[in-house]
């Protein structure tokens, strides 16, 4: 998952439109724990599963092969090749989605009612019993290292890891979680089955369910999914160190522009104040065009399309982050005001005004969110991931509400901090110069 892709995730806990969301927690006889959220006007059910540690479980001799595997799972099992296996989840009209981040590897389901037991009978077995062909391997090989191709060309995708490789060191979260093109030109099938393993495991399951299903239903139906995996897995990754300072690096890449991304330590999610945070940066560089950077760099100046910052939360480590483009002229100068607004909020926090409409935006967009099963169980797991309890859908505009002007500046205060920015400009700024 790439950090706006994890931004975007912690502001995603949000009550369902149409009414209280109604979270059941279910636990299988084999004592696999689920939250549920019960629709039954839809013969439907989405089904999310998250196993934690993701490609950080990497063995760093062997980079890209947690991803490498979770690409390829779906590939065939049994006596179902890749074509077989396509083939059987399109009659029952079901969809699955393997994906793999820095923290995860996450099963996503869809299926019918009526062809729910043959469903998750073909996803079990594509959990639990992948055959990893070599064909398979080498054809799904090939696909990772075109997109290792691609991102060497993309400056959105070298800022992002040149600022990671600043930031952690000789943590897993520094180094790109597909690997290099020798690292997974050089994975094996071995590899393969040997990830799937250490990653896979019933020590790190955090499932959801939501839709046309029972938790009489559930229980059972987690033990036949997910009770033949093995019970541990891998050592998870410790804490990663937070070695930005403060200063600017430029990556020299052609073109008439720069892509800018900025960044220093962030705030964890159980932090008492992380909502006060969360206002902040609302106000500072949310996603509105009422946002300050965003008036000041694009709207009063013209010196980028759109700005944006992120509390972005790893499992072992926390940024706030920010990124633009800018022409290599303007580079400088759109510095230069994100720098005179981030010590601008520190020293003299926000309005009442700013605070009381944010809060509105906060509380009233909040049940925006949801836009289905799919998007509820997700939202569930995440909640469990993070530590948060069935009932925070609703608590969470209380806690938003309960934030006062004196909590602001304090957090301001200790968020924010200028000097501490790092700057990573892949481009060819003109009057820009690095300090590292």
């Amino acid at each position: 998952m790439k950090m706006f892709q994890i931004a975007a995730l912690w502001l995603a806990f949000a009550a369902p439109v149409h009414a209280a969301i109604d979270i059941q927690t279910v636990t299988s006889p084999g004592g696999i724990t689920a939250w549920l959220v019960e629709e039954p006007g839809i013969p439907f059910t989405a089904l999310e599963i998250r196993f934690r540690g993701g490609t950080s479980l990497d063995d760093p001799a062997k980079r890209g092969a947690i991803n490498l595997m979770t690409a390829t799972i779906e590939e065939g099992t049994g006596d179902l090749d890749s074509q077989g296996f396509a083939k059987a989840r399109d009659s029952l009209a079901a969809s699955f989605r393997f994906d793999a981040d820095e923290d995860t590897i996450s099963v996503s389901a869809q299926f019918l009612t009526e062809n729910r037991d043959q469903a998750i009978d073909l996803l079990r077995r594509a959990i639990t019993e992948p055959s990893f062909d070599q064909e398979a391997v080498d054809r799904v090989r090939g696909q990772v290292l075109a997109n290792i191709r691609s991102d060497a060309k993309d400056p959105d995708t070298l800022a992002s890891r040149a600022l990671r490789e600043l930031a952690f060191g000789d943590h897993p979260y520094a180094t790109a979680d597909d690997g290099t093109a020798e690292s997974v030109q050089a994975l094996t099938r071995d590899d393969m089955i040997a990830a799937h393993k250490a990653t896979m495991t019933r020590d790190r399951i955090y499932v959801a369910a939501a839709g046309n299903i029972s938790a009489p239903e559930l229980g059972p139906l987690l033990d036949k999914l997910l009770g033949g995996l093995p019970a541990t897995g891998a050592a998870l990754p410790g804490r990663a160190p937070m070695n930005l300072t403060g200063g600017v690096t430029v990556k020299d890449f052609p073109g008439p522009q720069s892509t800018v991304i900025f960044a220093h330590e962030g705030i964890k999610r159980d932090d008492p104040d992380f909502f006060a945070a969360s206002i902040l940066n609302e106000v500072l560089g949310g996603g509105r065009f009422s946002a300050r950077l965003m008036t000041e760099v694009r709207e009063k100046r013209g010196l980028t399309y759109g700005i944006g910052s992120y509390l972005v939360g790893y499992d072992q480590a926390e940024m706030l982050v920010g990124q633009f483009s800018s022409a290599n002229g303007t580079v400088g100068q759109a510095i230069a005001v994100i720098r005179d607004k981030w010590a601008r909020i520190a020293n003299e926090g926000i309005s009442e005004a700013e605070l009381t409409a944010t809060k509105t935006y906060l509380t009233g967009s909040y049940p925006l969110r949801f836009d289905g099963n799919g998007t509820i169980a997700s939202i569930l797991v995440g909640m469990q991931m993070i530590g948060l309890s069935p009932d925070y859908p609703k608590t969470r505009n209380d806690k938003v509400n309960a934030v006062t002007m004196e909590d602001v500046k304090r957090v301001a205060k200790r968020l924010f901090r200028p000097d501490d920015l790092r700057f990573v400009v892949v481009g060819q700024p003109e009057g820009v110069v690095a300090t590292d």
